[in-house]
């Protein structure tokens, strides 16, 4: 049997390249190489604990950001603080988190932002799954509307004193909230039907009926395969 040429012969299959940060030990008191200045808010926070006592639950600090989590019936109060003596004149974010525990599931967090200091903070609330009601900020940022009707209609966490809270996406009847961790990745075959795959057919009764094992029918007429496509 003749010997194969080098441009012949099978190659060998390649590993992957995979580039990974390797995990750093701990570093103590030394500053995190992430950390911003703009969210290293220290004398925010104990202005805050100074001013709301008890009403300040916990904070965290994760890569120089300050986290504060507060009674949730004060987080209109805290808020207006924020934005009336600290300069938090602008609401960046708002939504929602499932914890999937069992006391405290739902946590709504609040990114605001200073501007004229450059500084950024994010409060945090949490509700159980019971009575998932939350105070709406609205009255202090006008911002909120949409991003607490965005977490309702995803969480179903009501915002108690939203001017209109309805859903967002999703219609009214509609059962469930998408972004709980018990909903299902690939939805819930028949709770949301969508238009015909043909003019005239049924509504389709599951968005991923290809996942569940049904090819549903094509929305257009396809010739045969061995049909010539004429030129004109």
């Amino acid at each position: 049997m003749a010997e194969l040429s080098g441009n012949d012969r099978p190659k060998t299959p390649e590993a992957l390249k995979f580039h990974f940060t390797p995990v750093d030990p701990p570093r103590g008191d030394e500053l995190n190489p992430h950390a911003k200045a703009t969210t290293y808010v220290p004398e925010v926070v104990e202005a805050l604990k100074e001013h709301f006592g008890d009403i300040i639950e916990a904070v965290d600090v994760y890569a120089g950001e300050h986290t504060v989590r507060v009674r949730t019936d004060k987080i209109v109060e805290v808020c207006r603080f924020l934005k009336e003596k600290q300069g938090f004149n602008y609401l960046a974010d708002l939504g929602g988190i499932d914890r999937f525990t069992e006391e405290g599931r739902f946590e709504v967090f609040y990114n605001l932002v200073s501007i004229a200091r450059r500084k950024r903070i994010r409060l945090k609330v949490r509700v159980d799954e019971e009575n998932p009601v939350v105070p709406s900020v609205t009255s202090v940022y006008r911002a909120a509307n949409w991003n607490e009707r965005e977490c309702y209609d995803m969480f179903g966490i009501r915002f108690e004193g939203h001017p209109d809270l309805r859903r967002m996406y999703l219609p009214e009847d509609f059962e469930y909230h998408p972004l709980r961790k018990e909903f299902p990745l690939l939805g819930i075959p028949g709770s949301l039907p969508l238009p015909a795959q043909t003019p005239g057919g049924p509504l389709t009764r599951d968005p991923f009926a290809r996942a569940h094992g049904y090819t549903p029918p094509a929305g257009y007429e396809e010739p045969p395969a061995d049909e010539e496509v004429s030129e004109h």
